[in-house]
């Protein structure tokens, strides 16, 4: 069994609206966790940001997926969603995907309908693959989770950009019924859209809350009322730290020591330094004696 899916399908079950800031490495995993949050997601777009510089537009593989996603692991105690994108190719690679992710100790993953190879659901020139394929990459992955691979499957669309609303509709009922755990609605363009899909299906529902994305962004209190259990911030913390990273330079440039910066003592705390030199004083003590 895996400890963080049943940890997810807790929260999933319990009172609460989940917010859930999305991570891109273990550093900001680590502190998505101090901070206090349930949950987060590693997001396929800021990880081919932060990894290779690179677009999400499905250049990053599985295995750099993977092995980052290790690292984010390593780092946290709380349960981490994966971005499994299209399943990395047919029905029996989405197997193998969910498979990898799930040996890994991840609590769920993400698996879409989009085109391989895809592209961030807020950018033009999406396309999905057909019914079929659709639901056979759903069906993969939930039949690998019922053969033993303990991981949560969230089922996500894009239609609603090249097909309608009532196109994506369909396909998350059909996800549904193949049993996903979670129902994903890319891109929404307007409340009433967001409101009427709470409405028409079942179980637990997940809102992206892209800043400037195409999907309005509304207080978790909205969201919750309108029926959805996770808030996704998949950009925050990276467009952030972007930001933060651009003025220390420019601060730099003009030969000024950044201001706005955590201290040395706030850094060695995050990363564990004290933890670090207490087992080894532990390890050194032992060999002494």
């Amino acid at each position: 069994m895996n400890p963080q899916a049943d940890r997810l399908r807790q929260l999933l079950a319990g009172p609460d609206f989940l917010l859930m800031p999305c991570c891109f490495d273990g550093l900001s995993a680590r502190l998505i966790e101090q901070a206090g949050f349930a949950l987060t997601f590693m997001s396929g777009f800021a990880v081919a940001a932060a990894r290779l510089a690179r677009p999400d537009t499905g250049l990053i593989s599985y295995g750099e997926m993977l092995d980052q996603g290790r690292a984010i692991l390593e780092a946290v105690s709380i349960p981490v969603i994966a971005d499994g994108d299209t399943g990395y190719g047919n029905a029996l690679n989405v197997r193998r995907t969910l498979e990898g992710y799930a040996r890994a100790g991840f609590a769920g993953i993400m698996i879409e309908d989009q085109v391989a190879p895809k592209r961030c659901g807020h950018t033009q020139g999406k396309a999905v693959v057909g019914r079929a394929e659709a639901c056979a990459r759903i069906r993969a992955a939930v039949e690998a989770r019922e053969a033993g691979a303990d991981i949560l499957v969230m089922a996500r669309t894009d239609a609603r950009a090249s097909h309608g609303l009532e196109e994506a509709l369909w396909r998350l009922q059909a996800f549904a019924d193949l049993g996903a755990d979670i129902l994903f609605l890319e891109a929404p363009q307007d409340e009433a859209e967001m409101r009427t899909f709470c409405q028409a299906l079942p179980g637990p529902k997940m809102a992206n809350m892209l800043e400037e994305g195409v999907t309005p962004l509304l207080p978790p209190a909205v969201l919750a009322a309108m029926g959805y259990k996770i808030a996704a911030y998949p950009l925050t913390l990276l467009n952030s730290a972007v930001f933060a990273m651009r003025e220390a330079l420019a601060d730099l440039k003009a030969g000024r020591v950044p201001a706005r910066r955590v201290d040395f003592a706030t850094m060695r705390a995050i990363v564990g330094f004290e933890d670090y030199h207490r087992l080894l004083e532990h390890y050194e003590g032992e060999s002494l004696a």
